[in-house]
C-alpha cells in the first residue's frame, strides 16, 4: 500500500507535535518534528555565541551543523553533532531563538533540503509551520491546527511549568503572540493554510479527538489511492 507523506501545519500551542506523534504512532510512520530540528540549529547559535542578527554566521554554521532525529514518535531522541539535545532544546531561550532565525530564508533553505531528504519515500508525519505550503506542497494529506490563542498560551505555559520554568500565563502569552506575528510576517515561507489544507480547531477537543479526525481523513486518502484504476 502507498505510504502517504501527512503535514501538520498551524501556529505554536496548536497540538501540531502531540497529534503528529499520535498519528505517526497510530500509522507505524516516521515523525519528523521540525521544530526540533529548528530548535537544535538555534541552541547551535546561542552555543557558539551568535548573535541572532547575524544572519550570515547563523546561516553558515546552521549549514554546518549536523542534526539528527532517531526513535520512534514517543521516544524520539534530538542530537546536535552527535550529542543528545532533546531536554535542551525545550527553553523558553532557546523556544524564542528558534522563532527569531527560523525568519531567516538562508536557515529555511537548509533545514528544508534536509526534511525533504527525509521525508521524500513517504510514509512520514511532517509538522511545523510550512509544510504543507513549502516543504512538501504535494504531500498527500495536509491539516492546519487552529485553537483560540489563550488555550494555546495555557497549553504552553503548563508545558513549562512542568519542565520547571517559572514563566507565568501573562509572559507565555506575550511570547506565542509575538511568536504568531513573526511566524505570520516573515518573508520567506510565512505561515498560513494550504489551499487544500483540512483545517481542525482544537480549542475544545482532546489530543484523541483531534488525532481521530485525522485518521478518518487519513484512511479516506488510502481508500482513494488504493482503488484500481478505472474503479469508481
Amino acid at each position: 500500500m502507498k505510504k502517504l507523506i501527512i503535514a501538520i501545519d498551524g501556529p505554536s500551542g496548536a497540538g501540531k507535535s502531540t497529534t503528529g506523534k499520535a498519528l505517526a504512532n497510530k500509522l507505524g510512520y516516521l515523525y519528523i518534528d521540525t521544530g526540533a530540528m529548528y530548535r537544535a540549529a538555534a541552541l547551535a547559535v546561542l552555543n557558539n555565541d551568535i548573535a541572532l542578527t547575524e544572519e550570515e554566521k547563523v546561516i553558515n554554521l546552521v549549514k554546518e551543523v549536523n542534526i539528527a532525529l532517531e526513535g520512534k514518535p514517543y521516544q524520539l531522541h534530538v542530537f546536535l553533532n552527535g550529542k543528545e539535545v532533546t531536554e535542551d532544546i525545550r527553553t523558553p531561550k532557546v523556544s524564542q531563538a528558534a522563532s527569531i532565525i527560523s525568519a531567516i530564508g538562508g536557515v529555511r533553505q537548509a533545514l528544508v533540503e534536509r526534511q525533504r531528504e527525509m521525508g521524500r519515500l513517504g510514509g512520514v508525519v511532517l509538522d511545523g509551520r510550512d509544510i504543507g505550503t513549502h516543504v512538501f506542497p504535494n504531500a498527500d494529506v495536509k491539516f492546519f491546527l487552529i485553537a483560540d490563542v489563550y488555550e494555546r498560551a495555557r497549553r504552553r505555559n503548563l508545558e513549562e511549568l512542568n519542565r520547571g520554568e517559572s514563566l507565568s500565563l501573562e509572559q507565555t502569552l506575550k511570547e506565542i503572540e509575538e511568536r504568531d506575528h513573526r511566524d505570520s510576517q516573515r518573508t520567506y515561507a510565512p505561515l498560513r493554510p494550504a489551499i487544500d489544507s483540512i483545517q481542525l480547531d482544537t480549542s475544545k477537543l482532546s489530543p484523541t479527538g483531534v488525532v481521530e479526525k485525522m485518521l478518518e481523513h487519513v484512511e479516506e486518502k488510502l481508500n482513494l489511492v488504493a482503488k484500481p484504476l478505472g474503479t469508481i
